[in-house]
Formats: structure tokens, sequence, C-alpha cells
């Protein structure tokens, strides 16, 4: 592993992600967007917004770098770009690292982004404070950029990537806890969401949304998520094969 490969490859993919305005207007103006959205849906009911706004933090960014990282990924593999680094002396863990690098900095820029409109132009009431919302953020965007980096691997066009959403995420997003307390679930689907790492993100949004201080619960959801996101990365680069 070499840390100079890992950062030229976060470096190649920043400068060409900054040249793609259309996934740049994707991670940036879209969540903020659609918590406005939800803001006038909920005109009159602020208490409610103000309940499921912050949890969407811990939703939206893990489901639009899931979905960005696994197409660009995925075009990265099919292209050839893949290959022909594979040739040069590089790590498959730079490889992967740097991915990661640069996707979680953009999972950084969004969440404050996305944090900045929520807090401060929509007038969210979070306890936890700015800094605890972004942080949760934060490890929202690092997991779906891990799981994207993995999932490419099992597609073969954009649009099969597209299908891993509704497949992988979607039945976390119903039992995650955001609609109705998972202790009221059937206990098949609690065991489910138990296991899924989009639980702990919601919950651990929940915490910041609650607890005027930072917990225990809250730093154990953060690190089983971390956890998810870094085995998601391990696993990813098992998939990238060195070509001769």
């Amino acid at each position: 592993m070499s840390a100079r490969q890992t950062f030229a490859t976060a470096g190649r993919v920043m400068s060409q992600l900054r040249h793609d305005p259309r996934t740049l207007a994707l991670l940036f103006l879209i969540p903020p967007i659609l918590i406005t959205i939800l803001k006038y849906v909920f005109q009159g009911e602020k208490s409610t917004f103000d309940h499921i706004a912050p949890l969407l933090l811990g939703i939206f960014p893990m489901i639009m770098m899931f979905l960005i990282t696994s197409i660009v990924t995925l075009r990265e593999r099919t292209s050839g770009t893949l290959d022909r680094l594979m040739t040069m002396p590089i790590a498959k863990l730079d490889f992967i690292l740097g991915y990661a690098i640069a996707f979680s900095l953009l999972g950084f820029l969004q969440a404050v982004v996305t944090g900045f409109v929520m807090l401060g132009l929509l007038h969210v009431t979070v306890l936890g404070g700015a800094v605890s919302t972004i942080v949760g953020a934060v490890f929202a965007s690092f997991l779906g950029t891990s799981l994207g980096l993995f999932i490419s691997a099992f597609a073969k066009s954009e649009f099969q990537a597209v299908q891993f959403m509704p497949a992988f995420l979607f039945p976390q997003i119903l039992t995650c806890g955001l609609f109705i307390a998972r202790s009221q679930m059937a206990k098949p689907l609690q065991w489910f969401a138990d296991i899924m790492p989009l639980t702990y993100s919601v919950d651990a949004m929940k915490r910041v949304t609650m607890n005027s201080t930072w917990t225990s619960l809250l730093t154990r959801d953060l690190i089983i998520v971390g956890a998810f996101g870094i085995a998601a990365l391990i696993l990813g680069s098992a998939t990238i094969r060195r070509q001769e």
C-alpha cells in the first residue's frame, strides 16, 4: 500500500467528477431540494417535520453516494480503465481507498450543504447541534460509498447498478424505523433490521435529534456504521482482479 498512489487515485477521481456537472448537481442540489419540499408537505406540522428531517440525513447521503459510487466505479470497470490501472504497480487497496477518500470528501461536502439548508434555512431544531448532525451524515455517506464500491462488482451495466438500489436499499428504508418503531414490526422484520447498516445510521440521527449531549449509544451506532463501511471496502477490494 502506498499513500502516494492512494491520494493520486483520489485526485484522479475528483478531477473527473469536477467535469461532470450533472453528478455534482445530483449530489449537492437534490438532497436540499427534497428536504425543502418535505417542509412544505408538512406545512403547519413543524414538530413532525423537525422529527423526520434529521432522520433523512441518515438516509439521503447513503442513497446518493451508493448510487453515484456504484455507477462511476462500474464505468471504470466496463470502460477498461480499471484493467489498465491494474497493469500498473498499484495495490488493489490503494485503488479502493483512493475512491473511498474521493467520494467520502464529496459526502462530507454534501452533508455540510444539506445540513446548512436544514438547520440554517429551514430552522429544524436538533438538540445535538450542527456538529453531531454533520458527523452522522458523513458516516452515512461513507457507508453509501463503501457499499457502492462493493456492489459495482456485481453489475454489468449502469442500469443493473441502479437496479441494486431498490433490491438492496429499499427493504432497509422500510424497516429502519423511519416510518414506525421497529419494536412494533413483525419479529422477522426486527431481526432483519438489526443486521442492516441503515438501521444504525437512522438510530444515530435519532439520538442526535433527541439528546443535547454526545452519548455512548451514539458512539456505538457510528462505530457499527463505520464497521459496515470498512467491511464493504475490504470485500470490494477482493473483487478487483489483477491484470497481467
